[in-house]
């Protein structure tokens, strides 16, 4: 019986070590060309493994609507995930929000209003 409640002690603290050192992502820089029609994301997402731990999901809202999901299977780099959207019915004046979700824990959302240059 000893040995059984070691063991979940231990199971225990190693999943909740995982979550430690997970983290959603720490910034996510938007930019969109009216011109175009093309929305750009960085999402930084500082992490010593992008197979395991990474940006496993970015959605795109216009207007507060979902118009993209997109599933990622690993990060870019240890930095950062890139991505790029062509977004046609954007006009001047619409929000255009960009969330990055971590594969382990949390996630950031990035709003932008398109303008004309």
């Amino acid at each position: 019986m000893r040995n059984v409640l070691v063991s979940l002690v231990v199971l225990t603290l190693l999943a909740s070590a995982s979550v430690i050192y997970a983290h959603p992502p720490s910034d996510i820089k938007i930019t969109f060309d009216p011109q175009t029609k093309m929305l750009n994301a960085v999402i930084s997402h500082n992490t010593n493994n992008p197979t395991s731990h990474y940006v496993k999901q970015v959605d795109i809202l216009l207007n507060g609507r979902k118009i993209i999901e997109h599933n990622i299977s690993k990060e870019d780099n240890n930095l950062t995930q890139t991505v790029s959207y062509l977004i046609p019915d954007a006009k001047e004046g619409d929000k255009i929000s960009v969330e990055g979700h971590c594969s382990i824990s949390g996630q950031l959302k990035k709003e932008i209003t398109v303008k004309l240059k």
